[in-house]
């Protein structure tokens, strides 16, 4: 199965349960912390092609999810 990316921040809640969801289900994922990264919402656009206000911003491979809400849907039609 591909990877799942997890852009985040630190002391964002919905980060955390992205990245815990992903872990209780075994499924490989990498963690970008946004702010350790330099990243700003600018670079986030480019790389997803619309504009972003929110954190996390998940992929699974090269396919964009969206946030939160949208990776716990998807990992539900996964199942």
């Amino acid at each position: 199965m591909e990877r799942f990316t997890v852009f985040g921040r630190p002391g964002c809640g919905f980060c955390v349960q992205a990245k815990t969801v992903l872990e209780r289900k075994g499924l490989p994922f990498r963690y970008v912390d946004i702010h350790e990264e330099g990243l700003t919402a600018e670079d986030l656009e480019k790389t997803i092609g619309k504009p972003v206000k929110t954190v996390p911003q998940v992929f699974h491979g090269q396919q964009y999810i969206g946030g939160f809400q949208e990776l716990d849907a998807y990992l539900k039609e996964l199942a």
